[in-house]
């Protein structure tokens, strides 16, 4: 046995340090959360008076955020806030794992619907400190994604398109910063409640004070002429996905070869775009005509033995009001697949991976604290100056950074101060966004 293994095998280890904070960097978007007025927030707004469990829920909602920006999820792992110190960096009593789970299980839909109203309240005064788009032009990506669930006991939890067993959220994100503006649980074989949604959406964006510009983008599984109705009666862009029906083929088939522009294309296929106008509706039909732009992007591999396995183009066609050329719309609209990064830092890095409780409304309060702690990575960057603006939010970055570091909490001359280790890689950061967020306002 060489010297080094002798040297490591005398370590001892002991578990009785009552200044050591596991999580010091916590530090930093707790921070956030008392410039925002986080638990008083949701104390006014999340009425759960005469439930078990009910009482005291800011505190309740905030341990619940901490633990997930910590990286838990599962209830139990919200115990981990309460390791010597860790609770004194934090600006709310830390609830044990059980009280958690008894507060879950209060919830019913319209609890639900108040906790909607909290993020609504937190994404307007996060945008009042600097983090929003005011009079710029903001895009909206509308997705669904499906959290997978194992076993039968969860409720709501059904097979969808996908045959995959789990719950199927609706969820709009901000393009550019990944927030999420609007989350709604589903059963996992829902496809329902996208025109409602989006009317709440608007009106909270509005409400939250974004007054330029809003263009919402979504793929094929969200067109409808009703939601294209509702976006124009509201005065949204939209760049929407549609099928390929057989209307829309013989449209498609219509448009001139000499109208197609070749685009840059990922090396390996051949691309080019063209529009033409699609006409729906009218003549013997019961519906009113619509005549709507229709832009159609067309790809195909153009290496010789692929190619005689795939020979002919596959199309890719939305429907949009925007005035951009073909081209320039084509690529705004590729962009929507954006949204898979920030649908997956929210199921990665959020805590959304895993639905804790066999309760529908449990389910659908742990996704509005994934929300809220998922946004506040957002938050802590931007405010905080963590990163460049043009650079990527990532909550496992952020959590490895800033939020996980170690320290010990001591008293020296009657103050309170955070020891952290020396040589810490990120050290500026970290301390540039306290600076910076600790020179935020006060919100109420």
């Amino acid at each position: 046995m060489g010297s080094s293994s002798r040297s490591i095998d005398r370590i001892a280890v002991t578990f009785d340090e009552p200044t050591l904070v596991a999580d010091a960097g916590l530090l930093v978007p707790a921070t956030l959360m008392v410039r925002l007025g986080l638990e008083s927030l949701v104390n006014e707004i999340v009425r759960l008076r005469g439930r078990v469990g009910g009482a005291h829920p800011g505190r309740k909602v905030l341990t619940l955020v901490a633990a997930i920006l910590t990286g838990a999820s599962h209830i139990d792992h919200a115990d981990r806030l309460r390791a010597g110190a860790t609770g004194r960096v934090l600006p709310f009593r830390v609830m044990a794992p059980s009280t958690l789970g008894t507060f879950l299980r209060s919830f019913t839909f319209g609890h639900i619907r108040q906790l909607d109203a909290v993020i609504a309240e937190t994404v307007r005064r996060a945008w009042l400190l600097g983090a929003g788009p005011g009079k710029e032009a903001m895009t909206i990506d509308l997705d669904s994604t499906i959290v997978e669930v194992h076993g039968k006991q969860k409720h709501g939890a059904a097979f969808g398109y996908t045959r995959v067993l789990g719950y199927h959220p609706l969820l709009a994100t901000r393009a550019g910063t990944g927030e999420v503006l609007h989350a709604r649980l589903r059963k996992g074989s829902s496809q329902r409640g996208t025109k409602r949604f989006c009317e709440e959406l608007i009106a909270r964006m509005r409400h939250c004070g974004a007054t330029g510009a809003l263009t919402l983008r979504a793929d094929s599984g969200f067109f409808s002429w009703d939601l294209v109705s509702v976006l124009d009666r509201l005065s949204v862009a939209w760049s929407i996905t549609v099928h390929q029906n057989a209307s829309v083929q013989a449209a498609i088939a219509a448009i001139p070869e000499d109208q197609w522009c070749d685009i840059a294309y990922p090396d390996g296929g051949a691309a080019q775009v063209a529009e033409t106008i699609y006409v729906t509706g009218g003549g013997k039909t019961k519906r009113a005509e619509r005549r709507v732009r229709l832009v159609v992007r067309r790809t195909r591999l153009i290496d010789p033995v692929q190619r005689q396995l795939w020979p002919d183009w596959r199309h890719h066609a939305f429907v949009t009001n925007l005035e951009l050329d073909a081209v320039e719309a084509d690529r705004f609209h590729r962009a929507h697949a954006t949204v898979e990064l920030a649908i997956r830092d929210l199921k990665e890095g959020a805590g959304l991976e895993h639905c804790p409780s066999g309760r529908f409304f449990a389910n659908a309060a742990w996704l509005g604290c994934a929300v809220l702690a998922h946004n506040l990575f957002r938050w802590t960057a931007t405010l905080g100056n963590v990163h460049a603006d043009d650079q990527l939010t990532v909550a496992s970055t952020v959590r490895f950074r800033v939020l996980t570091i170690p320290g010990r909490l001591v008293n020296p001359a009657g103050r309170p101060t955070l020891r952290l280790p020396e040589r810490w890689p990120w050290a500026q950061s970290f301390i540039t966004a306290l600076s910076h967020l600790r020179a935020l306002p006060l919100l109420t």
